[in-house]
């Protein structure tokens, strides 16, 4: 008697394709808008991008669920919410390229005041201006530095910059930086960077992290790129730093998000946002459907899944 399929639920046709050579895989598309009539064999289940649903409300009728895969690195709003027995992973190295690419870009942006010709372009007008920074010669600090916080270090190093990273704990570094730094020296290393580039994980530990203490170490006319949490900085010490036009800002990420039309962030001078999109152009779609092939692989080899971050029902998950 043959063995039943290895029935996987996915959110767009693109990622059955992408699975459809495999023997012993049943593909279903789901968008998860309404229960699907197949849940109960689903033992495999890949989120939307960029989801707002509820885990909770997802697994109801998943009677047979095993593997919750996600499109995103973050996955803190998930874990309260993970089924007994189920195994809850993230997209880790998707959207390293892409997260990396925007931090570079935003802060290109930021320091060399783009924002403001595209006003002066807006009205035509030829406004030539001296800049106060480049970033050449600047001292960038990456505050996260895991697969993500490399990518970062990786396309900053060829401007000529200083790089410093800090990560959980210290440690030897690599080619980029010799060594990385703890969280705890985080302090001390703020003044000393004129670029600081956010990229932690949102935690009790990271929640509020750059606070109106963190952010006044930061040096005048020092730029915070946050393409990490919106929550890591405290919105309001940040809005006061950028007011004043002591420090520039410039975010992928926002408290609170998406941000109100009539929040302050939009109109502070210094203050650059871009909608979260970090991670969403079409790199991230090969690196996905890979990441989603392998693990349909493995569970058909009986083998481990890549990036599991909690499983439901045991500590920590």
């Amino acid at each position: 008697m043959a063995a039943a399929p290895l029935v996987v639920s996915v959110p767009e046709i693109e990622y059955a394709e992408a699975l459809a050579d495999l023997d012993g895989v049943d593909t279903v598309v789901w968008d998860m808008s309404e229960p699907h009539p197949r849940g109960a064999e689903i033992r495999l289940t890949v989120m939307p991008y960029m989801t707002r649903l509820r885990l909770a409300d997802v697994a109801v009728g998943l009677d047979a669920l095993e593997v919750v895969q996600l499109q995103s690195a973050g996955y803190e709003q998930f874990l309260p919410e993970v089924p007994e027995g189920v195994t809850l992973c993230n997209a880790a190295g998707v959207h390293d390229a892409s997260t990396a690419e925007l931090a570079l870009a935003l802060t290109l942006a930021s320091v060399r005041e783009i924002p403001k010709f595209v006003v002066s372009q807006a009205g035509s007008t030829w406004e030539p201006l001296i800049l106060r920074s480049a970033l050449a010669d600047s001292r960038v600090l990456v505050v996260g530095y895991g697969q993500i916080g490399r990518a970062v270090a990786r396309r900053f190093a060829p401007f000529e910059v200083a790089l410093t990273a800090v990560a959980s704990r210290a440690r030897d570094g690599d080619d980029l930086v010799p060594h990385v730094h703890g969280i705890d020296e985080l302090p001390d290393l703020l003044p000393h960077h004129e670029v600081v580039v956010v990229i932690v994980p949102l935690s009790e530990a990271t929640r509020g992290l750059f606070d109106a203490d963190m952010l006044g170490r930061m040096p005048d006319g020092a730029v915070l790129v946050n393409v990490a949490r919106g929550p890591v900085v405290d919105t309001d010490a940040l809005l006061a730093e950028c007011a004043s036009g002591r420090l520039r800002a410039a975010l992928d990420v926002t408290d609170p998000e998406p941000l109100p039309a009539d929040h302050a962030l939009w109109t502070t001078p210094g203050v650059l946002i871009t909608p979260h999109i970090g991670g969403a152009t079409q790199a991230m779609r090969p690196r996905a459907k890979a990441l989603v092939r392998r693990q349909v692989e493995a569970m058909l080899a009986g083998g481990p899944l890549v990036n599991a971050v909690a499983t439901g029902g045991t500590a920590g998950g």
